[in-house]
């Protein structure tokens, strides 16, 4: 078939986010033309699909262009058995997936435990550590994930209404190095919602929409609150700031993010080396802490010093907020004789002179 505007753009972005992350071609014959098989031992990379337009459109285009690299292309299903008939949709996902030429095809069932963030949060861990841990048996190098530009629009206005701070600004990144042995790649984020619709179009290839997205609202009908952020975000909320911009607002947004990236990169590096320099990791009673050097903390900028409480929190398992962050920074610039900082999972911030300790109940015995 003729290859339109919107597909040769879409393979653009997607051999290209593939290469960057040194998953190229893998032989000069794959340059040749006429149809040519990856070798067994070649890179496998595994593409989530639900099932929906973006993802099945990824999954299409992932066979194609894997194919002219010399990779193997895989998929992965994810049921979360939220949703009256899950595993029908979840199979039918497999079964497109088969039927477009991925291999291997798997289907994963996993249990969703609410921890009290919701349970969109709740769905989206339980759907990352069972991506990973497919991905790690299959020996996969990457996982490709079907975020949008649109979605990447509104995972930035949902990071502004939890004061995220000016980080959210740089949104999702196009290659996610965070664990060692698997990537996170998101091709797609050049990409609208409207042009994966017209791929899978174009390739006849039926998709499922959640009713949750309320793609099937009339239009001009608000979502009812009961519907998750992202979805009324989308549905209510863009299209009224679409009219007030008087054009894209999603790719309005979508400029800013490289630069948002840059600068957070730039901050991380720094904060990185400051963190060294202030920060002296501790272990009291069996359990994991660290003391910070108040003094030198106050010398740091405002934007590092935040940064540096921030990886001490992270290092330390410590699920804190912007509040907690903050309080902890008050023990530093705004000292008067305060007490305890409470932090989730049993931890706490002290002062006691010119030192800060971070650790669990049970070590505040030796302080």
């Amino acid at each position: 078939m003729a290859y339109t505007a919107t597909l040769k753009s879409a393979i653009g972005k997607l051999r290209g986010c593939l290469e960057r992350a040194g998953l190229g071609r893998q032989g000069e014959q794959f340059a040749q033309h006429g149809t040519h098989t990856p070798a067994g031992d070649a890179p496998l990379v595994l593409v989530a699909c639900s099932g929906g337009r973006d993802s099945l459109a990824l999954a299409a285009l992932a066979h194609i262009v894997c194919g002219t690299l010399g990779l193997r292309c895989g998929a992965m299903i994810i049921d979360h058995r939220m949703q009256e008939g899950s595993a029908g949709v979840a199979e039918q996902a497999a079964s497109t997936c088969v039927d477009l030429g991925l291999d291997p095809v798997i289907v994963r069932i996993v249990h969703v435990n609410q921890d009290g963030n919701g349970p969109e949060a709740a769905a989206r861990d339980a759907r990352y550590e069972a991506m990973f841990d497919e991905a790690r048996a299959c020996g996969a190098q990457a996982i490709l994930l079907a975020h949008t530009r649109d979605d990447q629009a509104e995972t930035i206005i949902m990071g502004l209404m939890r004061s995220g701070g000016v980080d959210v600004l740089d949104g999702m990144r196009e290659c996610n190095n965070r664990y060692d042995d698997v990537m996170l790649l998101r091709p797609f984020l050049g990409i609208t919602r409207k042009q994966t619709t017209a791929i899978c179009r174009d390739l006849r290839i039926s998709w499922w929409d959640d009713p949750t997205n309320g793609d099937n609202i009339p239009q001009g009908e608000r979502l009812p609150r009961d519907y998750p952020l992202r979805s009324r975000i989308r549905h209510d909320l863009m299209p009224l700031l679409d009219d007030i911009a008087g054009g894209d607002m999603a790719g309005h947004l979508a400029q800013y993010t490289d630069i948002a990236a840059r600068d957070r990169d730039y901050l991380e590096s720094k904060a990185l080396v400051a963190y060294d320099s202030v920060v002296t990791p501790e272990e009291t009673g069996g359990s994991l802490g660290c003391s910070l050097d108040a003094k030198a903390m106050f010398s740091l900028p405002a934007a590092i010093r935040i940064r540096v409480i921030a990886m001490v929190c992270a290092n330390l398992g410590i699920a804190a907020s912007i509040q907690h962050i903050e309080s902890i920074e008050r023990l530093i610039v705004d000292w008067h004789g305060q007490g305890v900082v409470s932090l989730p999972s049993g931890y706490q911030a002290f002062r006691k002179k010119h030192v800060i300790r971070v650790c669990q109940d049970s070590g505040h015995e030796n302080r």
